[in-house]
C-alpha cells in the first residue's frame, strides 16, 4: 500500500454501498488496526457490522476517517483534540471540510450533472 503524504493525494472514493475495511485502508492510507482503533476514539465511526463482526464501512464514513486523517496527521491534532473539533467543540467548529472531503464533493455533482444532462 502506497502511503499517501496528505488527504488530496488519496484515491477518489468509488461509487458503492458497502466497502471492507481492507478497501477503506488503501483509500484512506491507513493500516485495518488503525482504523479499529479510532473506531473506540471517535464515536461518530460506526462502521455496519455482519456476520463475523466483519465491519462495512459507508461512504460517509469514508469521508470522517479521511477527515481524522487530516486532523491528526497533517494538522497535528491530538486524539482528543481531534475528537472535539469533530464534535464541533474545537476552534473554528462545524461545518469545515477538509479539502479531501471538498473535492469527493464536487467530483461526485459533477457526475450527477453529467447524468441529468443525458
Amino acid at each position: 500500500m502506497l502511503e499517501a503524504a496528505n488527504n488530496s493525494e488519496l484515491p477518489a472514493i468509488p461509487s458503492k454501498r458497502y466497502f471492507t475495511i481492507g478497501e477503506v485502508s488503501e483509500l484512506c492510507a491507513v493500516k485495518p488496526h488503525v482504523l479499529r482503533y479510532w473506531e473506540q476514539e471517535f464515536p461518530q465511526l460506526k462502521p455496519v457490522k455482519r456476520r463475523g463482526n466483519r465491519r462495512y464501512y459507508q461512504h460517509h464514513d469514508v469521508l470522517m476517517i479521511r477527515q481524522i486523517r487530516s486532523l491528526l496527521y497533517e494538522q497535528g491534532y491530538t486524539i482528543g483534540g481531534a475528537r472535539q473539533k469533530l464534535d464541533g467543540h474545537g476552534e473554528g467548529g462545524e461545518g469545515e471540510f477538509c479539502p479531501q472531503v471538498v473535492k469527493q464533493m464536487i467530483c461526485e455533482l459533477e457526475d450527477v450533472l453529467k447524468l441529468l444532462k443525458h
